[in-house]
């Protein structure tokens, strides 16, 4: 169905190919899974298989891409509109309609489907997708995981024989994810559709493949096999890999169900390690009552000691007024309620974060997460309620003030992005936070090695855009720093040092509120958990104490090591070392 034959890519500009040698072929009716780190290619390869590149993208494409035994060198993409659908990691620039149902039906009315058929599938897909209840609602209203299912939606109704999707679940909650994938998994093995889908997080999709397509670096040839095989040699792993390679399982899992069933003597390790730490918690419990003990009668004997008198002194009018104690919150909300036209975003949310403290904001799509962050930031003003920051009001503080107490990275990076290269970003960056020259760019090499300072931002990849609107938002080092799903088309070595990075903010006083559907990051950098439903906090509390007990937002390591507490598998490597 698709077929790759010694396929390289190069840019305009750039001084190597993209992407080259790819040399693979997909029968019909299977799920291709791409792996592989931020810069790999993936984006490119899907995009080969759409036409998109070169006919949008510009750049030399060499060797062939056929899908479905048509020439991608001289068909357009509205040539292959038949057989392939498409959806990118920016599902905006998709939406052509106002609506979901007028964008569900697009795709077939530009096919000339008659209306009856079209009728059918819209209503299909509205099922399909759990979007029935937001049929009528504007595209513009619909939160960021809301949009992303209208997107695949959209491709879905014209019944195409090959679907390309790039980072489809990235902005999907747990549950939403686990919809879209088997939706897709009953695509491929009732309908024959063949899937071609890149997609960082891969503890969702991995078990879904039938074969991997490996991009071990930029460049670099891929690897296409068996998913087992090829994640036993790939740099970038899902958690239950991660834990197999730690325990020495052989083969390796790829499920939480095969990882459990191997799990017993791993848990019992565990167990015993977490009993000596027991104790030697108790002993040290012990001694510090045995020191404080001993303080308490060294300041008895000190109280009983006469003391001197105080020399009065005498002062000329007023005493100095005691200086005002600083705010004992980063960010303060009581009984906050936002509306955003009809519908109740917010109602009643009572949250605060301290200084140095990470706060993981966690829920279903549409449950008002981004709402929250706007909020914050001042970007929404409360219907009631109240929210301050740093003891400031942020919708009515100016934005050159508000900007020294309060960062906020959006879903879309590109609406923090505006100059022409990542140097200029950089520069424009440090002028308006005050900072010295070069902080940004700093940020930026230490978070994404490798970009080159005349990158235009629209040619970086969504992950890599979104790195550098965070590196533009800490030039200022705010006291309170707000992410909203901050590691979107991120993978797993990029994630990895965002959270060394947000770990010393927090080091350093700086507190983190993150809007996130990734359970992983939650649970690795958290301090604290709090679950939002139809606009509600119905949860607030320590993150083990609120992801173990959650069947949706526990992490695989958390699934297969059930009951016992543990939520990394950095946890479990420091227990057994």
């Amino acid at each position: 169905m698709i077929r790759f034959e010694d396929v390289s890519v190069t840019y305009d500009g750039a001084p190597e190919p993209t992407v080259r040698q790819v040399d693979f072929e997909v029968p019909e009716g299977e799920l291709v899974l791409l792996v592989g780190p931020s810069g790999a290619g993936k984006s490119t390869i899907l995009n080969a298989v759409s036409g998109l590149v070169p006919h949008f993208t510009g750049g030399t494409l060499r060797g062939r891409v056929t899908v479905a035994g048509r020439d991608t060198r001289t068909h357009k993409p509205r040539e292959l509109a038949d057989v392939v659908g498409t959806v990118g990691q920016d599902p905006l620039s998709h939406f052509v309609t106002d609506t979901v149902e007028d964008e569900l039906a697009y795709g077939m009315e530009s096919l000339g489907l008659p209306p009856q058929v079209m009728r059918r599938r819209v209503e299909e897909t509205l099922d399909l997708l759990g979007l029935a209840a937001l049929r009528h609602r504007p595209i513009a209203t619909l939160s960021g995981g809301q949009q992303q299912r209208v997107a695949i939606g959209s491709v879905l109704t014209p019944h195409p024989s090959v679907l390309v999707l790039d980072e489809p679940t990235s902005a999907l909650d747990p549950a939403a994810a686990e919809e879209v994938l088997a939706v897709l998994q009953r695509l491929v093995h009732d309908l024959g559709t063949t899937v071609l889908m890149a997609e960082h997080r891969l503890e969702r999709v991995v078990q879904y493949a039938d074969q991997v397509l490996l991009l071990p670096a930029p460049g670099a040839p891929p690897v296409l096999g068996a998913p087992a095989g090829t994640m036993a040699v790939s740099p970038v792993v899902p958690p239950v890999v991660e834990l197999g390679r730690l325990a020495g399982w052989s083969p390796l899992p790829l499920t939480v169900r095969d990882a459990r069933r191997r799990a017993a003597d791993l848990r019992a390790r565990l167990q015993d390690k977490d009993q000596e730490k027991e104790k030697e918690k108790e002993k040290d419990e012990e001694q510090d009552e045995e020191q404080e003990r001993e303080g308490a009668a060294a300041a008895v004997a000190a109280a009983c000691e006469p003391v001197p008198p105080r020399p009065r002194r005498w002062f000329r009018g007023r005493r100095p007024a005691p200086a005002a104690p600083p705010a004992p919150y980063a960010a303060e909300v009581r009984s906050l309620a936002v509306r955003r036209g009809p519908v109740r975003a917010l109602r009643h949310v009572d949250l605060t974060v301290s200084p140095g403290e990470t706060v993981a904001l966690m829920g279903r799509n549409g449950a008002g997460k981004s709402t929250l962050l706007s909020s914050l930031v001042g970007l929404v003003e409360p219907a009631s309620g109240s929210v301050r920051v740093g003891g400031a009001v942020p919708h009515r503080t100016p934005p050159r003030e508000l900007v020294r107490r309060v960062g906020l990275v959006p879903q879309e990076p590109r609406d923090l992005l505006y100059a022409d290269t990542v140097a200029a970003e950089c520069a424009a960056a440090d002028e308006d936070a005050g900072a010295a020259p070069g902080t940004c760019r700093a940020l930026v090499t230490r978070l994404l090695p490798g970009v080159a300072d005349d990158t235009h931002p629209r040619d970086l990849s969504e992950g890599q855009r979104l790195t550098l609107a965070l590196a533009v938002v800490l030039a200022a080092r705010p006291p309170l720093l707000l992410l909203d799903e901050p590691t979107r088309g991120l993978d797993y070595a990029a994630k990895a040092r965002l959270a060394v990075l947000l770990r010393g903010l927090a080091a350093d006083g700086h507190a983190i509120v993150l809007a996130t559907h990734d359970v992983e990051l939650a649970a690795e950098l958290a301090h604290r958990v709090v679950l939002l439903a139809e606009g509600e906090v119905i949860a607030d509390g320590p993150t083990a104490d609120v992801v173990v007990s959650s069947p949706s937002f526990a992490p695989q390591v958390t699934k297969i090591l059930a009951p016992q507490r543990w939520l990394t598998v950095a946890q479990v490597a420091e227990a057994l070392a």
